[in-house]
């Protein structure tokens, strides 16, 4: 915990500098909602095909979903929420194509273990 997955389109790639928005994001995800730092994981998913609306071309897509224990308040939730996309506004440079950004934070099933090897 926590569980970070960001599924992002291909066309981002070198637009978008993935090390340092991870790197921010787990500072911000332990500030906001009191993660440790080695417990945060992100996986980063490219999706080689992505359409938006009618359109193929010219629109890049992103989607951070982050699936932390039980036991956070809404508040905390939206402003870690909010804090996730003012960081892919930095992370993400201005490129010939639309970006379309969102977030979502998720409590974790209980059924949800873990181990380390």
């Amino acid at each position: 915990m926590p569980q970070i997955t960001i599924d992002y389109s291909a066309t981002m790639e070198g637009a978008f500098d993935r090390a340092g928005f991870a790197r921010a994001l787990h500072e911000a995800t332990v500030e906001i909602a009191a993660a440790k730092p080695e417990a945060c994981k992100t996986q980063f998913r490219p999706s080689a095909y992505t359409v938006f609306g009618y359109e193929a071309r010219g629109h890049a897509v992103v989607h951070v979903t982050i699936g932390l224990l039980a036991g956070r308040g809404e508040e905390t939730k939206a402003r870690l929420t909010e804090t996730v996309l003012e960081l892919l506004r930095a992370h993400v440079a201005d490129a010939a194509f639309t970006l379309h950004a969102s977030a979502e934070i998720r409590d974790l099933d209980p059924s949800y273990r873990k181990f380390d090897r």
